[in-house]
C-alpha cells in the first residue's frame, strides 16, 4: 500500500488525473495550472476551486470565523489573478458541523460578503450539508480573460527574468506567532493570559487577511508587461519555482539577497530561532504572484512598484538553484506546506 503523503499534493493529482483526456474542444487547460481554462467564444473563461478543512488548513481557536470566510474568497482570487485575468463569480460550499449556530455562519458569510465586494465578484452558488468533523469550506471562483492575455506556468524561456510581488515568508511567521500564543494560552489555567502580538500586526494580518494581488495585474498592464510565466505563492516560493521550471522545461538562478522580506518577517524569524531564509522560500500562505518576464522587459519591470527581479530562467541542464551570498549555488527543493503531511500531526 502506498501512503498519500509519499507523493504530495501535486503528485497526487498527476497521478490520479494522468489517463483523463479532454474530450471537448472547449477545454484549453485541464488540470496542472492556476486555473482551468474554457473557450466559449470570445474571451476564454477562467475556473478554479479550494477546499479548506478545519484542523488541517485553519484552526478556529485562534482565526476568526470572518477572517476565514474573507481568506476562503481570496486564496481562490489569487489563482485567476496568477493567469492574468479577472474574477466575476465565486460559489461556496459549506460542510457544518453541530458545534456551529447561525450566527457563526453568518459571521463567516460577513467576511465573504466584504471580500466580494472588495474585488468586484458576485456570489451565484454553492452547497451546504451537514458534516461530522467540523467546518469544511469549498470556494470556486470564475474569471475571464482575452485569449492573448492568459499566462500559463510553461512559457518561461532561458534568459528571462524572474521577478516577484510583495514580500515573503511574513504569512508563515504569523503562523508560528499564533501557534506559539495558542500553546502558552493552553498551559494556562484562567482566563486571564493576554496573548503578545504587540508590534506584530503586519504578521498577523499577512496569515489571517491575506489580500490577492491585483494591483500588480493593473501594474503589469499599465507598463505593457506581459509575463512569459506566471503563478501565485501560496506553498512557498521554492515549491512555484519548481513548478515553473517543471512546465517549461528549463532551470533558474534565484539569489538570495533579492528575496524581498519585511522587516518584522526578519525579526520574528530572530526571535524564533529560524533561518530567515528557509521561511520565505518555503513558508507559503504568501499569495504573492512570481512571474517571468523576456529579458527585453528588463527596464520596465524595474520601474515597478509592486514587484522586484529576484533571478532569471536557465538552460535545462543548469537546474533550479539559490545563489547564496556568498555565492554558493545551491540547489532548490520543494519543502513548501503538505496537507498529507500534516495529516499525521493533526
Amino acid at each position: 500500500m502506498t501512503e498519500i503523503s509519499t507523493l504530495g499534493e501535486f503528485g497526487l493529482i498527476d497521478h490520479l488525473t494522468k489517463n483523463f483526456a479532454s474530450r471537448n474542444a472547449s477545454t484549453l487547460r485541464g488540470v496542472g495550472d492556476d486555473c482551468a481554462v474554457i473557450d466559449n467564444g470570445g474571451n476564454r473563461t477562467l475556473i478554479t476551486t479550494d477546499l479548506l478543512l478545519e484542523g488541517i488548513h485553519f484552526d478556529l481557536r485562534y482565526v476568526p470565523l470572518k477572517h476565514l470566510g474573507y481568506k476562503a474568497v481570496v486564496v481562490n482570487l489569487s489563482d485567476i489573478y496568477a493567469m492574468n485575468g479577472t474574477p466575476q463569480q465565486i460559489t461556496v460550499s459549506l460542510g457544518i458541523s453541530k458545534r456551529f449556530t447561525l450566527e457563526h455562519i453568518v459571521e463567516l458569510y460577513a467576511g465573504i460578503r466584504l471580500a466580494c465586494e472588495e474585488y468586484g465578484v458576485d456570489l451565484v452558488g454553492g452547497d451546504t450539508s451537514a458534516s461530522v468533523t467540523g467546518l469544511l469550506i469549498s470556494v470556486t471562483a470564475i474569471g475571464e480573460a482575452d485569449p492573448d492575455d492568459i499566462v500559463y506556468r510553461n512559457g518561461a524561456r532561458d534568459t528571462d527574468l524572474i521577478c516577484v510581488s510583495g514580500d515573503l515568508g511574513a504569512a508563515y511567521m504569523g503562523l508560528q506567532l499564533l501557534e506559539r500564543e495558542r500553546q502558552v494560552a493552553e498551559g494556562v489555567k484562567d482566563d486571564t493570559f493576554q496573548p503578545d502580538f504587540a508590534g506584530k500586526e503586519y504578521l498577523l494580518e499577512r496569515q489571517l487577511k491575506p489580500e490577492a494581488r491585483r494591483d500588480v495585474i493593473d501594474e503589469l498592464r499599465q507598463l505593457g508587461i506581459r509575463p512569459t510565466a506566471m503563478m501565485d505563492v501560496s506553498d512557498g516560493l521554492s515549491s512555484e519555482l519548481l513548478h515553473i521550471c517543471k512546465a517549461s522545461g528549463v532551470g533558474c538562478r534565484i539569489y538570495e539577497d533579492r528575496i524581498p522580506i519585511d522587516y518584522q518577517t526578519a525579526i520574528q524569524a530572530e526571535e524564533f530561532n529560524m533561518n530567515l531564509v528557509t521561511a520565505a522560500m518555503n513558508g507559503g500562505e504568501d499569495y504573492e504572484l512570481l512571474f517571468t518576464v523576456p529579458l527585453t522587459d528588463h527596464e520596465k519591470v524595474s520601474q515597478m512598484k509592486t514587484a522586484r527581479l529576484i533571478g532569471r530562467i536557465t538552460k535545462p541542464e543548469l537546474g533550479p538553484c539559490l545563489v547564496t551570498r556568498d555565492n554558493q549555488e545551491l540547489p532548490i527543493r520543494a519543502q513548501g506546506w503538505n496537507a498529507f503531511d500534516s495529516m499525521h500531526n493533526a
